[in-house]
């Protein structure tokens, strides 16, 4: 099997509506004619999980779901795989409803489309590293040989060339996590299921394990869905990101549209400690070149964190620069008013330049 052997498939969720207890499809009526989630428990014991979920996601992009406990993202995840079955909506992957197929094509769709990877780790202590790693392939009977050689790849590509051979209980938390994600990426699935993976970790080994995933996502370019609470972790990893308060989508964008425009106050709370200059980008600040310009004076990536182009613009004693695209083209014009502007007050300006593409990691 080659890095990125099959290729990425997009999701696309529609009107997705997920009611627990008796009676749901009747729940949902009353959810869409108005009812509260707290009416809803209180009059008719159910429990409304999610409510009209719309979103769009990308193939070979990394899309973040993120929101407090039970806000719903644990649960609209499990929906992708049908590990959860919706009471009401679609769950539309490379334009396949996974929410119509029989028990064998859901079958075959889990083992050969998806993986994921869990909080816990969920790796079986009786097994090695190795064997943990070649787990989905041997469910899928592949040739002894070719596992092997397909998990050693990845668990040297994770860092744990060496450790092969030892068990679950002999490695720290980082490395568990790390055998999780080899497991994962050893079955070659296009989707990448991440729920609140990197969670239970210490807070330097989870911004490790945050850049693992950013450096083997630039080759093999999978369809990542990644579930989390912490909106640092979301700005950071998320091409886009969705926030779910009560099972509903409160907005979603890209890191530097949710930053610059919060939606509502509740959003504006979850981004109001967020360090503005390491999150937003050039990109996000420049003014678009109308037409094709003259690239003279400090150049400064259009990718570049603000902290980076503030950092340049002073040390060149300059007040204006002009921003490269990434083939290194000229793509618009930076102030250091706007810079400065931008890392401590909202920009009541509309995004500007490229937002919608899945390349916008941060530094």
């Amino acid at each position: 099997m080659a890095d990125n052997a099959t290729p990425a498939s997009g999701i696309e969720v529609r009107s997705l509506y997920k009611v627990f207890g008796a009676n749901a499809a009747h729940a949902v009526d009353l959810v869409k004619q108005g009812i509260s989630k707290a009416e809803l428990n209180e009059k008719h014991g159910n429990v409304l999980g999610l409510k009209d979920i719309n979103l769009e996601m990308p193939g070979g992009c990394i899309q973040v779901i993120m929101g407090l406990s039970g806000s719903g993202k644990s649960t609209l995840i499990r929906h992708i795989n049908r590990l959860i079955n919706p009471t009401a909506g679609e769950v539309l992957v490379g334009g396949t409803d996974v929410v119509k197929m029989n028990e064998h094509d859901l079958r075959e769709f889990r083992r050969k489309n998806t993986a994921m990877v869990f909080q816990k780790f969920a790796l079986l202590p009786h097994r090695t590293v190795l064997d943990n790693t070649v787990y989905g392939l041997k469910v899928r009977g592949v040739p002894r040989k070719q596992q092997v050689d397909e998990a050693m790849r990845w668990i040297n590509r994770v860092g744990l060339d060496g450790f092969e051979n030892r068990y679950p209980n002999q490695l720290s938390g980082g490395m568990q996590q790390r055998v999780g994600l080899a497991r994962a990426l050893t079955n070659d699935a296009p989707i990448l299921l991440m729920d609140e993976a990197f969670s239970a970790l210490d807070p330097l080994i989870r911004t490790d394990m945050q850049g693992v995933l950013l450096d083997l996502q630039k080759e093999i370019k999978k369809t990542v869905v990644f579930i989390t609470h912490d909106l640092d972790e979301a700005l950071r990893l998320g091409d886009r990101i969705a926030i779910l308060r009560d099972g509903e989508v409160i907005q979603q964008g890209t890191g530097q549209e949710i930053v610059l425009h919060p939606a509502d106050p509740y959003i504006e709370k979850f981004v109001r400690e967020v360090n503005r200059s390491r999150v937003l980008l050039a990109s996000s600040v420049m003014t678009p070149l109308s037409e094709p310009g003259a690239s003279e004076g400090l150049s400064i990536a259009a990718e570049a964190t603000l902290e980076n182009a503030l950092h340049e613009m002073v040390r060149a004693d300059v007040r204006t620069a002009h921003c490269l695209d990434a083939d290194g083209r000229p793509a618009g014009a930076l102030t250091l008013y706007a810079v400065a502007s931008a890392m401590v007050t909202p920009s009541e300006e509309p995004i500007k330049g490229k937002t919608d593409h899945c390349n916008n990691h941060m530094l």
